[in-house]
């Protein structure tokens, strides 16, 4: 509450006066008919009616006080340090100015004043009125009972009295009101402006807002910005539905009764805008329900979600397909086929032809011409593909120079397949065309037909690889497949369908072959290899298994597991006193996994294992790769920390340019170089120059392969610096390893 100094604004604080002050006084004056006779008759007998003004004061106050509101006024008052006795000495001085029967406009100013004064108090005028009736009633007990008035003044006093008081409570009344009706037009204004903040607020939103009078069946309120989107239908009472399209249109009127049955929904549909753009708009209907729970208004929410929608669908293009041929994907192609596998399950007779192609010796194109001509192709075979597949038929990339046709609901299967087989192979009698080179790639076909085959994805997709293994292992054309002439199907199917559950059974283990400093002859790290004890076939190496990893998409588990378990035992390592790096091979799909950076930071994370303990190999086709898909995943991962190494290195189409830019540290000289150098002096040149040529460009080389004392003195020579190979040791166990170090 506040704090009102009664004694400073009503005994000393007089406002001028103006015109319209002097204007009111007049009228006061006139209306009420106050005479000079009343004036001089009420001055006659001012000191008689000052004779109780203490017992008044008094009785006043016992007033106010009986009151719970004026109490607590004056209660609040006394807690602020000021004295009730202060308010009856001022409220003397009061009712001596009003004996004084001054009708002057200072004195009008004065009483309007004290209205505002009590406004600001919040002395509500039925105790003004009241205190007025009290002195009324004193000052007609003391003509009534003072002797020395004369008789014949009496009634005339009382009514000059009467005048006076009507006087001084009108002007203080108006004065509290002229404050009250102040106080209400500057509420007014600031909710003016609180409106006006609202509706600019509403009109920048991009959303709109709206709410409908069910009952009514009209618009209660719609956001200023509408008329930006559609005409503004007060008729319709869901907004812009004239500018929805037909067809969806249904959607939003079946939207709209759920509404009105309670539900909150949301819709989205397209419409054509006032600048007769089609966008997407999501429309939110939201029920308000009164008492009894019956709807009787819906609050609404529509926005544009046209570029979110975009997003989606970019994003299931992406999800779905490949970005360089246009074709379906893995993803979408494996669910194509298990759509199509239980459509023909529903159908007696009904069968489905599953075919996998490979392009022959692309990556000898791939390497030679460089992997801008190798896209080329890759996109041309998709398109010659196309030209002769139905609309019903799906053609996917599956990695690659992998591809996959699906033809759905066929008849008789086998003749479908050799159809488009041949099809398909006639698409490949032309060279290809790219740049200035002209280039023949044929295609190797395998073939498996449901139910003939298989009868699940799984096994119709082994059985498919396995006759594209045997076409190709006859220089090309197409296979169908056939279990009793595929010498290695049955190993080759075992190993696909136990590979993944390798993992799960743990039968992945890893060897480290040492990295040996050629000047020191010490160790100087360790290249992790995985091996897969499979329980019927023994110890398998990599180069028979990960390529079936590459197609089935498990190579990125594989590699997390690798780089886990490496780390995990270069930390125990260094438990043990001995701090040794340790490098792990990445393929190419394992690197372009979008979360490949997030998982080695959290595998080093996990391990405890520092950055710089870990090293990736890549090979020169997975350098250019990443160079041809713009992939920074390799920059990233170097600064985590990690030593980045070429492997294989010549072996490949290298462009220096693009070794330049990569975040290399050191390259890896294929074998096939460093066993024959000693017997063939082209190999040793090779070997001479990209020792040379590594340096040169600030980089450190590694011989791997060295498998001869004579070998390893002749890389000293060139000033190789590290070494690797059976010469030095074969790959071993951790444990092996530890005791080899020691020794």
């Amino acid at each position: 509450m506040n704090t009102i100094r009664f004694e400073d604004d009503i005994a000393n604080t007089l406002p001028s006066t103006n015109l319209a002050g002097q204007t009111i006084n007049n009228e006061f004056n006139a209306f009420l008919q106050l005479t000079d006779d009343d004036i001089q008759l009420v001055k006659r007998y001012h000191h008689y009616f000052l004779q109780g003004a203490v017992c008044f004061s008094k009785i006043f106050y016992d007033y106010l006080l009986s009151s719970p509101a004026t109490a607590a006024i004056l209660q609040d008052y006394q807690n602020h340090g000021n004295s009730i006795s202060t308010l009856v000495e001022n409220q003397l001085k009061h009712l001596s100015t009003f004996l004084d029967a001054n009708i002057n406009d200072e004195s009008a100013a004065q009483l309007t004043h004290i209205g505002k004064i009590h406004y600001q108090a919040k002395i509500a005028p039925e105790w003004v009125m009241g205190a007025y009736r009290l002195y009324l009633d004193h000052l007609q007990s003391i003509i009534s009972a003072e002797s020395e008035i004369l008789e014949e003044h009496r009634n005339p006093l009382t009514a000059a009295l009467i005048k006076l008081l009507f006087r001084d409570m009108g002007l203080m009344l108006k004065g509290y009101w002229d404050n009250a009706f102040q106080a209400l037009q500057e509420e007014q204004r600031k909710v003016g402006e609180l409106q006006d903040q609202v509706s600019s607020l509403l009109a920048n939103i991009p959303q709109i807002l709206w709410s409908v009078d069910v009952a009514q069946n009209r618009l209660l309120y719609i956001s200023p910005n509408t008329r930006q989107i559609c005409d503004i239908d007060m008729e319709t009472p869901i907004p812009c539905l004239g500018n929805t399209i037909m067809e969806d249109k249904e959607n939003v009127r079946l939207a709209w009764q759920q509404a009105l049955k309670g539900e909150r929904i949301e819709v989205e549909s397209r419409m054509n805008t006032a600048t007769g753009e089609l966008r997407w708009f999501r429309r939110v209907f939201n029920p308000f329900f009164d008492i009894n729970g019956n709807v009787v208004r819906i609050d609404g929410l529509m926005e544009d979600v046209t570029e979110s929608k975009q997003a989606i669908e970019r994003l299931q293009y992406l999800a779905t397909t490949d970005v360089l041929t246009g074709l379906a994907n893995r993803t979408l192609w494996y669910d194509r086929l298990n759509q199509a596998l239980v459509v023909a399950r529903r159908k007696e007779g009904q069968q489905a032809v599953l075919m996998i192609l490979d392009l022959n010796n692309f990556k000898i194109v791939n390497d030679t011409l460089g992997h801008a001509t190798g896209d080329e192709i890759l996109s041309q075979s998709s398109s010659r593909l196309r030209a002769v597949l139905r609309e019903s038929d799906t053609l996917a990339r599956l990695g690659g120079d992998e591809f996959a046709v699906l033809l759905p609901d066929v008849a008789h299967g086998r003749e479908a397949a050799e159809k488009i087989a041949k099809a398909i192979l006639g698409c490949f009698a032309e060279p290809f065309h790219c740049e200035a080179h002209e280039t023949h790639v044929g295609t190797s076909i395998g073939i498996a037909i449901f139910p003939e085959h298989g009868l699940d994805a799984k096994i119709l997709m082994n059985r498919a690889d396995a006759a594209m293994y045997e076409a190709k292992s006859k220089g090309g054309g197409f296979q169908i497949y056939r279990s009793e002439s595929d010498i290695n199907n049955g190993q080759r199917l075992r190993i696909s369908a136990d590979l993944r559950h390798a993992l799960e059974h743990k039968q992945f283990v890893l060897r480290y072959q040492p990295k040996v400093d050629i000047k020191t002859g010490k160790i100087h790290s360790v290249e992790a290899l995985l091996r897969w004890r499979h329980p019927h076939y023994g110890l398998i190496n990599p180069a028979d298994f990960l390529p079936l990893a590459e197609r089935t998409g498990m190579i990125n588990e594989i590699t997390q597991w690798v780089l886990s378990n490496a780390c995990s035992q270069q930390k125990k390592w260094h438990e043990s006193g001995l701090s040794l790096p340790v490098t792990v091979n990445v393929s190419a799909r394992a690197l372009h996994d979008p979360q490949v950076v997030e998982n080695v930071a959290r595998i080093l994370h996990a391990s405890g294992t520092p950055a710089a303990s870990l090293g990736l190999e890549v090979t020169e086709a997975v350098l250019m790769s990443a160079a041809a898909r713009d992939d920074h995943h390799l920059e990233k991962l170097n600064e985590l920390g990690l030593a980045i190494s070429i492997d294989n290195f010549g072996v490949g189409y290298s462009s220096l340019s693009y070794i330049k830019k990569m975040p290399i540290q050191s390259i890896k000289i294929d074998k096939s170089f460093v066993s024959g150098m000693k017997s063939n002096e082209s190999d040793a040149t090779i070997v001479r120059s990209t020792i040379e040529l590594g340096h040169n460009l600030g980089l450190q080389v590694v011989a791997e392969g060295v498998e001869s004392s004579d070998v390893w003195e002749s890389l000293a020579k060139m000033g190789c610096d590290y070494a690797q190979g059976f010469y030095i040791s074969h790959p071993l166990s951790a444990n092996e390893l530890l005791r080899w170090t020691q020794h």
